[in-house]
């Protein structure tokens, strides 16, 4: 599902991954671990394309396909999910119209169509009572107004809607509480056909989602569970 190959990276010509390789297989669960300041979301960002780091050499594999210079847009419609630590609020764009464009596009992608707006509702509708989001959450702006659990469960809305082939989750339980984590790692669970590598810092919400294998970063270098 996902290979990476000799990676070197660098911001403003400052190394930040040193010949990182990581090979991940379909259906993985897999633990991205290491000290604030290793390398785990230079790693995360660079995998999903933000153009701030530089890859000075070595290849990202998505999919049997090299997707090394593919920008982050296409990224995310072959199927790269990201789930950010600090996510931003959107006023005067909804949740309900964020979802939709979102869907929308993927829809597109993969099979050549045009999404119709009662697939849409339905899907929509489906998800909203499994994670028992309030209908009016919709209607609000991105993430305003909502608190660090709240968002998580708009990003786990959002990723059960898109159903991404990788989902890379960076500190989701970050500012989410015991029922919310549950949730999360329900969820992870419950998505069999999507491949997760997630960054947790709690021994508690990792034992939860029960990862099938674990990666140590250091000083920006894999040091075990390539």
């Amino acid at each position: 599902m996902l290979e990476i190959k000799n990676l070197y990276v660098s911001m403003d010509g400052r190394e930040l991954l040193h010949d990182v390789s990581l090979h991940i297989e379909h259906g993985e669960r897999r633990l991205l671990s290491g000290p604030n300041g290793s390398g785990k979301s230079t790693l995360v960002q660079t995998i999903i394309g933000n153009p701030e780091y530089t890859i000075d050499s070595g290849k990202i594999i998505f999919d049997g396909r090299d997707i090394t210079n593919e920008n982050t847009t296409t990224r995310a419609l072959m199927g790269i999910f990201i789930g950010a630590q600090n996510v931003p609020e959107i006023p005067g764009l909804t949740v309900l119209s964020f979802l939709k464009h979102s869907v929308a596009a993927h829809t597109h992608f993969d099979t050549g169509r045009d999404l119709s707006m009662a697939d849409f509702l339905q899907r929509v509708e489906l998800a909203r009572e499994e994670l028992d989001i309030p209908k009016d959450w919709l209607n609000r702006g991105i993430n305003v107004g909502f608190s660090g659990g709240e968002r998580k469960r708009l990003m786990l809305l959002q990723l059960m809607l898109t159903k991404p082939k990788l989902a890379i989750l960076d500190e989701p339980d970050s500012g989410a509480d015991a029922d919310t984590q549950k949730q999360i790692a329900n969820t992870i669970a419950n998505m069999t056909d999507t491949t997760f590598l997630f960054i947790s810092h709690q021994t508690q919400f990792t034992k939860m989602v029960g990862p099938t294998s674990t990666t140590k970063i250091k000083n920006g270098k894999i040091i075990g569970g390539k």
